[in-house]
């Protein structure tokens, strides 16, 4: 537990109580804004050791604590009034739910005997976030508020991370009570399991070893461990392939000859080809979602399947399990690796005719772009570019679309948590909050978010809170004046009927004022000659936000592509353009 600055036994108020039991939770930063029924906890907040950013919205303020939590490995926080305030939240924690994000909410609730008349600014928080939170409260009695703060970082921070929420009636911060900060936190019937069991480590180790085609299929949940040390190191003793999806980005150097890239929807052809042919996946940290499947029935279906998790409800959830591993996965690979040594020690498979098919794979169909025959700025250049001149050591947010998955393809991630996205939620706006989160959790690392003008107008008011702020992320644009990858779309199935999705964001708004008047440094470039020099203008300035209006051109799509519903065998490398299977030796 952690260091708790104020005795047990001192009287206050549950609103003091509240910010003390935040304190004591080693929290040094949150995210949010006031309101009548949060009031309250604001006063102590006011002379609290814990630094509170202001934000423009509460979308934002989730956001934020999101990208906090990503960066750091720690829970982020955000707070909020009721109703609204709250509501406003549901959002960034559906998005945290999804990404196993540990974020802690604190909402105010109206008075506990209002609850439930439909009083001024109530709205049922607890109850509409119970689907997509790992635990919620509702604190009506000021003497429950330090053991449900830590129960709820318990419980955000342990097994899977997650989002909680702990809503608290407005007279429960204004009553009298006593702080007593719990010294351990014992929840009946919850008990993360964190070793793996010896024998599922001993069959995934024998089935490893009989494999002819094995591939690691790496997820969100290695960083989420902090194993990607030991991914390599148990990725090198084997020697197969390893993909790593879009949550995974980093957590598997690009740069290392065994990574064929991110798997999925717009994943390379050799990450996809191989999840296909192997015999074995070696599933780490990876739910099988729809993304990365392709149409479930035909995903894989040569392949035994070894599925390593914290969590035991994605154990068969959408695809059976021959080998499963519950448990933490630094442990879970940690003890994995003196298993294989051992048995690979007494006889292993020969990869090398598997590791050849797929490293021609990857050869004969590397990620590209075709540049504009008019001379136009190519999307994919600017985000290259940005990935070549900033380094592995920068962290880059993106929002959702098109602009997110050249992110994903386009940088090469050496680092885990350098790459921030919504992954499974889609969530357009998380770009800026989110790196304004990051920026907090990491202010000595450079920061960019990437995101379209679509999600751009969706959240870009936050920029003023980093620049009152003294957080100086940095934003790119890629403007193609369009919802872009609904655009792709509309352009690929609805025979190029274009029906509300052209933004005319090159007209209104001017992205550069726009940032000037909020504090910002407003750049702006539409030739491919000047994209390095503007990137590196932006790197100089560190005292202020920059953003970058990358005026790109409006027809770029992204490849490879698998349609939504179909096999990943369809997936296409062009339009209407898949590879020839024949000619490969797979």
């Amino acid at each position: 537990m952690a260091h708790v600055p104020t005795a047990n036994g001192t009287a206050m108020t549950g609103a003091s109580s509240l910010v003390k039991s935040l304190e004591a939770a080693n929290v040094d930063v949150m995210f949010g804004i006031p309101g009548g029924a949060i009031l309250p906890a604001y006063d102590p907040i006011y002379d609290s050791t814990i630094r509170h950013i202001l934000v423009r919205h509460e979308q934002g303020a989730g956001h934020a604590a999101t990208g906090y939590a990503q960066v750091t490995g720690r829970a982020g926080v955000c707070i909020a009034t009721s109703g609204p305030g709250a509501t406003n939240l549901v959002t960034p924690l559906a998005d945290a739910a999804m990404d196993s994000v540990a974020v802690v909410a604190i909402t105010g609730q109206v008075p506990s005997l209002a609850i439930g008349t439909d009083a001024f600014q109530e709205a049922d928080i607890r109850g509409i976030t119970m689907p997509f939170t790992k635990h919620n409260f509702l604190v009506t009695n000021p003497d429950d508020i330090p053991r449900v703060i830590a129960e709820a970082f318990h419980i955000a921070t342990s097994g899977r991370p997650g989002p909680v929420l702990v809503d608290i009636a407005k007279d429960a911060l204004q009553k009298q009570t006593t702080f007593d900060w719990p010294t351990t936190v014992n929840l009946a019937g919850y008990k993360p399991q964190i070793q793996p069991n010896k024998s599922a480590i001993s069959d995934a180790a024998a089935l490893i070893a009989q494999s002819a085609k094995p591939v690691f299929y790496v997820g969100g949940g290695v960083i989420k461990a902090n194993a990607s040390r030991e991914l390599l190191e148990l990725a090198q003793l084997l020697g197969a392939p390893v993909v790593t999806t879009l949550m995974a980005r980093g957590a598997f150097p690009d740069s290392h000859p065994q990574h064929l890239g991110m798997p999925g929807m717009h994943g390379t052809v050799a990450a996809v080809t191989a999840l296909q042919k192997a015999d074995l996946l070696i599933t780490l940290g990876a739910r099988f979602d729809d993304r990365v499947t392709g149409k479930l029935s035909t995903f894989a279906q040569n392949a035994k399947i070894i599925h390593a998790d914290i969590d035991p409800a994605e154990i068969g959830k959408n695809r059976y399990a021959d080998v499963a591993v519950i448990g933490d996965l630094r442990e879970t690979i940690t003890a994995l690796i003196p298993a294989l040594t051992a048995v690979l020690a007494k006889g292993r498979t020969d990869l090398s005719p598997w590791i050849e098919s797929m490293n021609k794979l990857r050869a004969t169909y590397p990620l590209g772009y075709d540049t504009p025959a008019d001379g136009a700025l190519s999307p994919q250049l600017v985000i290259e570019r940005l990935g070549k001149i900033c380094g592995p050591d920068t962290i880059f947010t993106a929002g959702v679309g098109q602009h997110q998955m050249w992110a994903a393809q386009f940088i090469s991630y050496e680092k885990p948590r350098t790459w921030l996205n919504s992954g499974g939620a889609g969530t357009m706006g998380y770009g800026v909050p989110a790196a304004m989160g990051a920026k907090v959790g990491a202010p000595d690392t450079t920061v960019w978010a990437i995101d379209g003008d679509g999600c751009f107008q969706m959240t870009n008011q936050e920029l003023v809170t980093c620049a009152l702020n003294n957080i100086p992320i940095k934003v790119a644009i890629i403007n193609n004046e369009s919802l872009g990858m609904v655009r792709q779309w509309q352009t690929l199935f609805y025979d190029s009927r274009y029906s509300n999705t052209s933004l005319e964001s090159k007209r209104i708004p001017n992205f550069p004022m726009l940032a000037e008047s909020m504090g910002c440094v407003g750049l702006s470039c539409d030739s491919p000659n000047d994209v390095d020099a503007t990137i590196e203008k932006a790197m100089s300035i560190n005292d202020q936000p920059v953003v970058v209006d990358f005026r790109v051109h409006r027809d770029a799509m992204v490849w490879p592509m698998v349609a939504a519903g179909t096999s990943n065998d369809e997936i296409l490398i062009a339009r209407a353009t898949a590879p020839d299977w024949d000619s490969q030796e797979l």
